[in-house]
């Protein structure tokens, strides 16, 4: 190609073509070429008619209002684009444990924990999600066929950690039906569910630091077995059964726990409809509060109580 041809758009365009065609090998990086070259042509082509139309006298033929309209939005999209981010960092740090001084703030006032304490129990909660992390990883790695959960860092507090927890930190020993009510029961409405941090702080304010009607509410939902409102005379044979020793010389095993549970309803049904409602339980414990964990143990001893809250003010 001459250097006339280069300088004339059109005619380099149609240089650039032949050549594609006329040699197919080489084709797609000419044909990129071709299309390069030509979009600068029509970019020159416009500055220059731009730059005619924009002089001293001229009139531009994009208004600057339009101009700054553009600009205005784009900085919008960009302000809102930041304030989601924000909102999905500030989420994430959340569910890993980290509070900004205005959740900090907001946690102490929900929660009967000072602000060291809140500090302290999500420090707690960072070393327990990590620490189940380490350990699904390290699961995965000993046995191939299983597959480590992603982003298992943000699921919260598993059941094998909430278990483990009660066991070591809080004295419950008790059978795994009761174990597996008590980690249902915590945190209201996530029946089942990995417990996320604000879960965490408001189920240990009312485990270690509730008021009787907390603790009272709690107790209920850990021997409301499904959930239906009533603890009947089935949940109370089931929540029962495991916590009596059996004794070889026993003809029924059973018999003893159908007493208790008579004892039960003598106490705590206090409509005598055979069954235990809130209500019912409610003015039961008022009236006697050693009947607070009838079915068996689901709140910490005073000691484990004050032995993890000295902790939180080291």
């Amino acid at each position: 190609m001459s250097r006339k041809q280069a300088k004339e758009g059109g005619g380099a365009g149609r240089s650039l073509a032949a050549a594609f065609n006329n040699n197919t090998k080489g084709g797609a990086m000419i044909m990129k070429s071709v299309s390069i070259f030509l979009a600068s042509g029509r970019r020159a082509s416009a500055q220059s008619r731009d730059q005619a139309g924009n002089g001293p006298n001229g009139s531009a033929h994009q208004p600057r209002a339009d101009t700054h309209a553009k600009d205005q939005n784009a900085v919008t999209g960009r302000t809102a684009i930041s304030r989601d981010n924000r909102r999905i960092l500030a989420r994430m740090d959340e569910l890993n444990g980290k509070l900004n001084p205005k959740m900090l703030e907001m946690y102490k006032r929900r929660t009967h924990f000072s602000k060291v304490e809140v500090e302290a129990l999500c420090k707690i909660y960072r070393k327990l999600v990590a620490n189940a992390s380490m350990n699904s990883k390290a699961l995965a790695a000993s046995n191939p066929g299983v597959i480590a959960k992603a982003g298992s860092s943000m699921d919260g507090i598993d059941r094998s950690v909430f278990r483990e927890l009660l066991h070591s930190t809080f004295d419950i020993v008790t059978e795994e039906t009761l174990m597996e009510r008590i980690f249902c029961a915590w945190e209201k409405g996530y029946e089942g569910l990995p417990i996320r941090l604000e879960g965490w702080l408001m189920g240990l304010s009312t485990f270690l630091k509730g008021s009787q009607a907390e603790k009272t509410a709690f107790c209920f939902r850990v021997y409301d077995l499904n959930s239906d409102g009533f603890i009947t005379k089935d949940e109370m044979f089931a929540l029962l059964r495991n916590c009596l020793i059996k004794q070889p010389q026993d003809e029924d095993p059973d018999e003893g726990v159908k007493d208790l549970v008579e004892i039960a309803l003598r106490k705590l049904d206090m409509d005598k409809d055979g069954k235990i409602s809130f209500q019912d339980y409610q003015e039961a414990i008022a009236e006697e509060p050693l009947l607070l964990e009838a079915f068996g143990q689901c709140l910490p001893s005073d000691r484990a109580t004050m032995s993890f809250l000295s902790t939180l003010q080291a």
